[in-house]
Protein backbone atom coordinates (compact mmCIF):
# COMPACT_ATOMS: atom_id res chain seq x y z
CA UNK A 1 0.00 0.00 0.00
CA UNK A 2 3.00 2.56 0.89
CA UNK A 3 3.16 5.73 2.13
CA UNK A 4 0.67 7.57 -0.47
CA UNK A 5 -2.24 4.67 0.01
CA UNK A 6 -3.78 2.79 -2.78
CA UNK A 7 -2.79 3.21 -6.55
CA UNK A 8 -5.10 4.72 -9.09
CA UNK A 9 -6.72 2.25 -11.32
CA UNK A 10 -7.76 2.76 -15.05
CA UNK A 11 -10.42 1.59 -17.15
CA UNK A 12 -10.34 2.22 -21.21
CA UNK A 13 -12.55 2.96 -23.39
CA UNK A 14 -14.54 -0.36 -24.78
CA UNK A 15 -15.39 0.98 -28.21
CA UNK A 16 -13.91 3.83 -30.45
CA UNK A 17 -16.25 6.26 -30.69
CA UNK A 18 -17.40 9.26 -28.29
CA UNK A 19 -17.51 9.32 -24.78
CA UNK A 20 -20.20 10.87 -22.70
CA UNK A 21 -21.51 10.99 -19.19
CA UNK A 22 -23.44 8.47 -18.18
CA UNK A 23 -26.36 11.12 -17.22
CA UNK A 24 -26.75 11.02 -21.13
CA UNK A 25 -28.10 7.90 -21.82
CA UNK A 26 -31.59 7.80 -22.78
CA UNK A 27 -32.59 5.03 -19.96
CA UNK A 28 -32.56 5.75 -16.04
CA UNK A 29 -31.26 2.22 -15.24
CA UNK A 30 -28.06 3.91 -16.31
CA UNK A 31 -28.67 7.75 -16.38
CA UNK A 32 -30.30 7.62 -12.78
CA UNK A 33 -26.50 5.45 -11.73
CA UNK A 34 -29.26 2.50 -10.81
CA UNK A 35 -26.54 0.34 -11.61
CA UNK A 36 -23.61 2.41 -10.73
CA UNK A 37 -21.57 4.60 -12.19
CA UNK A 38 -19.43 5.43 -15.19
CA UNK A 39 -19.25 6.36 -19.06
CA UNK A 40 -20.96 5.77 -22.19
CA UNK A 41 -19.77 5.41 -25.64
CA UNK A 42 -21.38 5.84 -28.58
CA UNK A 43 -19.61 4.05 -31.08
CA UNK A 44 -18.41 4.54 -34.51
CA UNK A 45 -17.09 1.12 -34.40
CA UNK A 46 -18.07 -2.62 -34.41
CA UNK A 47 -15.64 -4.15 -32.00
CA UNK A 48 -15.82 -4.16 -28.43
CA UNK A 49 -12.46 -4.36 -26.26
CA UNK A 50 -11.97 -5.33 -22.44
CA UNK A 51 -11.90 -2.10 -20.53
CA UNK A 52 -10.17 -3.51 -17.74
CA UNK A 53 -8.00 -6.97 -17.12
CA UNK A 54 -9.80 -9.12 -15.09
CA UNK A 55 -12.45 -12.47 -15.23
CA UNK A 56 -15.47 -12.90 -17.32
CA UNK A 57 -18.13 -13.23 -14.36
CA UNK A 58 -20.91 -12.78 -16.72
CA UNK A 59 -21.92 -13.03 -20.80
CA UNK A 60 -25.84 -12.22 -21.12
CA UNK A 61 -27.46 -14.83 -23.19
CA UNK A 62 -28.19 -12.17 -25.79
CA UNK A 63 -25.23 -11.15 -25.96
CA UNK A 64 -25.60 -7.14 -25.48
CA UNK A 65 -23.85 -7.10 -21.87
CA UNK A 66 -20.80 -8.86 -20.37
CA UNK A 67 -19.88 -8.46 -16.57
CA UNK A 68 -16.25 -8.34 -15.81
CA UNK A 69 -14.49 -8.94 -12.45
CA UNK A 70 -11.45 -6.87 -12.90
CA UNK A 71 -8.27 -8.21 -10.91
CA UNK A 72 -8.80 -6.10 -8.36
CA UNK A 73 -12.26 -7.16 -7.51
CA UNK A 74 -14.01 -4.17 -8.96
CA UNK A 75 -17.07 -5.15 -10.86
CA UNK A 76 -17.29 -3.74 -14.43
CA UNK A 77 -20.45 -4.00 -16.64
CA UNK A 78 -20.11 -3.28 -20.63
CA UNK A 79 -24.07 -2.69 -21.86
CA UNK A 80 -24.14 -2.72 -25.29
CA UNK A 81 -26.59 -0.17 -26.87
CA UNK A 82 -30.29 0.13 -25.31
CA UNK A 83 -33.12 -2.04 -24.77
CA UNK A 84 -31.01 -4.64 -27.22
CA UNK A 85 -32.23 -7.24 -24.90
CA UNK A 86 -34.96 -7.53 -27.16
CA UNK A 87 -32.63 -8.73 -30.54
CA UNK A 88 -32.32 -12.00 -28.71
CA UNK A 89 -28.52 -11.65 -29.91
CA UNK A 90 -28.76 -10.60 -33.37
CA UNK A 91 -26.18 -8.11 -34.26
CA UNK A 92 -23.69 -9.51 -31.65
CA UNK A 93 -20.70 -11.84 -32.23
CA UNK A 94 -19.28 -13.17 -28.62
CA UNK A 95 -15.46 -13.95 -28.33
CA UNK A 96 -15.63 -14.84 -24.43
CA UNK A 97 -17.41 -17.14 -22.35
CA UNK A 98 -17.70 -16.89 -18.30
CA UNK A 99 -14.36 -17.73 -16.49
CA UNK A 100 -12.08 -16.18 -19.29
CA UNK A 101 -8.87 -13.52 -18.71
CA UNK A 102 -9.03 -11.06 -20.39
CA UNK A 103 -6.82 -7.85 -20.48
CA UNK A 104 -7.47 -4.39 -21.11
CA UNK A 105 -8.23 -4.42 -24.91
CA UNK A 106 -8.52 -8.01 -25.54
CA UNK A 107 -11.32 -8.47 -28.20
CA UNK A 108 -14.92 -9.52 -26.07
CA UNK A 109 -17.82 -8.23 -28.48
CA UNK A 110 -18.09 -7.71 -32.08
CA UNK A 111 -21.86 -5.19 -32.42
CA UNK A 112 -23.17 -4.26 -35.70
CA UNK A 113 -23.92 -0.93 -35.04
CA UNK A 114 -25.60 -0.04 -38.18
CA UNK A 115 -27.81 -3.35 -38.62
CA UNK A 116 -28.92 -2.57 -34.80
CA UNK A 117 -29.23 1.23 -35.75
CA UNK A 118 -31.70 0.44 -38.83
CA UNK A 119 -33.85 -2.05 -36.50
CA UNK A 120 -34.31 1.51 -34.14
CA UNK A 121 -31.92 0.61 -30.96
CA UNK A 122 -29.63 3.40 -29.49
CA UNK A 123 -26.23 1.87 -30.10
CA UNK A 124 -25.17 3.72 -27.10
CA UNK A 125 -22.86 1.83 -24.74
CA UNK A 126 -22.50 2.07 -20.84
CA UNK A 127 -19.13 1.19 -19.30
CA UNK A 128 -19.80 1.25 -15.30
CA UNK A 129 -18.36 0.34 -12.47
CA UNK A 130 -21.40 -1.57 -10.16
CA UNK A 131 -19.21 -1.57 -7.25
CA UNK A 132 -19.10 1.80 -6.54
CA UNK A 133 -19.14 1.47 -2.34
CA UNK A 134 -15.71 -0.12 -2.85
CA UNK A 135 -14.38 3.35 -4.37
CA UNK A 136 -12.63 6.32 -2.63
CA UNK A 137 -12.71 8.12 -5.70
CA UNK A 138 -13.28 8.22 -9.51
CA UNK A 139 -13.28 10.36 -12.59
CA UNK A 140 -14.68 10.21 -15.99
CA UNK A 141 -13.28 11.36 -19.20
CA UNK A 142 -15.56 12.44 -21.91
CA UNK A 143 -14.62 12.80 -25.58
CA UNK A 144 -13.37 11.11 -28.21
CA UNK A 145 -11.47 7.91 -27.43
CA UNK A 146 -10.44 4.68 -28.99
CA UNK A 147 -11.25 1.43 -28.18
CA UNK A 148 -8.79 -0.10 -25.76
CA UNK A 149 -6.60 2.69 -25.77
CA UNK A 150 -7.99 6.06 -23.91
CA UNK A 151 -8.38 6.27 -20.54
CA UNK A 152 -11.98 6.76 -19.49
CA UNK A 153 -12.66 6.08 -16.04
CA UNK A 154 -9.81 6.48 -13.04
CA UNK A 155 -10.55 5.24 -9.83
CA UNK A 156 -8.87 4.28 -6.21
CA UNK A 157 -10.24 1.76 -4.34
CA UNK A 158 -10.74 2.34 -0.32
Amino acid sequence: MGLFGKKESKIVAQQTGKAVPITEVPDPVFSDKVLGDGIAIIPTSNTVLAPISGTIAQVAHTFHAVGIEADDGTEVLVHLGIDTVKLNGEGFTCHVKVGDHVNAGDKLMDMDIEAIAAKGFKTISPCIITTTDDLKSMDCITGDVTAGETTVITYKKK
